[in-house]
């Protein structure tokens, strides 16, 4: 029982230690880190969608080339 008790007890403290810690060294305040999180993940959607549409292009001429019967040269990513 005594160490499940200590266990606990450490448990706590660790998790009130380290939860001062992050509020303490936190280089911006709540809302500032969501947004600058949001900004990122918006610029990695884009990212992703002019890739995205960039290979849907290159498929689409390929697709083309293929049914008009011209070679086609298939180039690994």
């Amino acid at each position: 029982m005594r160490k499940v008790l200590n266990f606990l007890a450490g448990f706590f403290v660790g998790g009130l230690s380290g939860a001062v810690a992050g509020l303490l060294l936190a280089p911006y305040r709540g809302t500032e880190l969501q947004e600058q999180i949001r900004r990122r993940v918006d610029e990695l959607m884009e990212e992703g969608r002019k890739a995205a549409e960039a290979r849907q292009a290159e498929l689409e001429r390929q697709l083309e080339a293929f049914r008009t019967g011209e070679s086609i040269t298939i180039e690994g990513s």
